[in-house]
């Protein structure tokens, strides 16, 4: 198979600078018009060979018994594993139900492990979800939460963006506004490499309806214990 040539816009031209500025829509992952036309298996087979190719840039012997089969591992992890959330047909169904318990106080969902790579460098972002809601008639399965989160992890991700995601996911799914999220997470591109802090970690937080109102905000932070400015 002959390498494919990359659209010249899916190329970007800037330098690695612009990596670090988080720029670009919050809500929807930059994909192309024909990102689902090729099949898994097509992709598999075009990652395998330009991985292929990666490997042996950097010299590795890929005779070897211990290499030769990673090209087609890392394709199949990628299609089908760390990046499987780009399929909007594997978005998970948010079955809900009606409130019949008429319970009207904040539900919370906390320390939801997440697993997603950085976008810029193609490193993982490891953390927890923290995910609230107030009911407005309608409860969400708590595993639906967890699967909702997984989904956008797995993803090339911006952890705002993914923050936002998740929380537009759940307005969706509940009928309300009253939703929150709060992601605590370490980036491997600033941990091993770079800068090398292996103690920092990102925390981002998206507030809707009256999770904005201090109080409620205060409430939620106290329940998922995280020690993180009101301001986040």
């Amino acid at each position: 198979m002959a390498l494919e040539k990359f659209p010249k816009h899916s190329i970007s031209d800037l330098d690695d600078q612009h990596g670090e500025t988080h720029s670009g829509n919050l809500y929807e992952n930059p994909l192309r018009e024909d990102a689902f036309e090729k099949s898994d298996e097509e992709k598999i087979a075009i990652i395998e060979e330009h991985f292929t190719h990666i490997m042996d840039a950097l010299g590795l012997d890929l005779t070897d018994d211990s290499l030769r089969g990673t090209p087609k591992r890392v394709a199949k992890a990628f299609v089908k594993e760390m990046f499987a959330g780009l399929h909007p047909d594997r978005k998970p169904s948010a079955s809900t139900f009606d409130n019949k318990y008429k319970y009207g106080e904040m539900l919370v969902e906390k320390n939801i492990i997440v697993y997603s790579t950085c976008e810029h460098h193609f490193l993982p972002i490891v953390g927890r979800a923290h995910i609230a809601y107030i009911s407005a008639g309608k409860v969400i399965g708590l595993s639906k939460m967890n699967r909702i989160v997984d989904y956008f992890a797995k993803r090339p991700q911006v952890q705002e963006r993914m923050t936002k995601q998740i929380v537009h996911a759940m307005q969706e799914a509940l009928g309300t506004k009253d939703v929150a999220c709060v992601v605590d997470a370490k980036h491997l591109c600033v941990n091993s490499r770079g800068i090398r802090d292996i103690d920092s970690s990102t925390v981002t937080a998206e507030y809707g309806g009256v999770f904005q109102q201090d109080s409620v905000k205060r409430e939620f932070l106290e329940f998922i214990g995280l020690d993180t400015p009101f301001g986040v």
